[in-house]
C-alpha cells in the first residue's frame, strides 16, 4: 500500500488511475503531472520511488482539489442564487443550467441536478 496525499492505493494501481480519483483531477491534470515527474503513463503505483512519491504529495497539497474545490464550486453556485441570475434560479429549481432542453424526459436531468448540487427543489427568493 502506498500513501498518497491521505488516500491509500494497492501497488499495481496505475498512477494515472490514482491521481484522477482526487476530485478535480482529470485525465490532462494527471498527463501533466506525470509527465513533469518523468513517470511512465502505464507506471504503477508500486514502483515508484519514496521522493517520487513524496514529490506528488507536495504537488497535490499545493492544487486546490478535494473539499477546498467542492467548497468553491458550491460557493460559485450560491452567489449565481443570490444574484437571482438566470442559472442561479435554475440551479434552485433543480433544473438543467445549461440549456439543456426540458420538454421530454425532464424527470432525469431533475434528479441529476438534485444529487450532483443538492439544490431544494424549489426557488427561494
Amino acid at each position: 500500500m502506498v500513501f498518497i496525499f491521505g488516500f491509500n492505493f494497492t501497488d499495481a494501481t496505475l498512477v494515472k488511475r490514482s491521481l484522477e480519483t482526487f476530485y478535480g483531477i482529470g485525465p490532462k491534470v494527471s498527463r501533466s503531472i506525470m509527465a513533469r515527474y518523468h513517470i511512465h503513463p502505464y507506471a504503477k503505483v508500486g514502483t515508484l520511488k519514496n521522493a517520487t512519491v513524496m514529490d506528488l504529495t507536495a504537488e497535490l497539497s499545493s492544487m486546490k482539489i478535494e473539499n477546498d474545490l467542492r467548497r468553491e464550486v458550491q460557493e460559485n453556485i450560491r452567489r449565481l442564487r443570490d444574484m437571482g441570475s438566470y442559472r442561479g434560479r435554475r440551479h434552485a429549481m433543480g433544473l438543467p443550467v445549461r440549456g439543456q432542453n426540458t420538454r421530454s424526459q425532464i424527470t432525469t436531468a431533475r434528479r441529476l441536478n438534485k444529487i450532483e448540487r443538492g439544490g431544494s427543489g424549489r426557488v427561494q427568493m
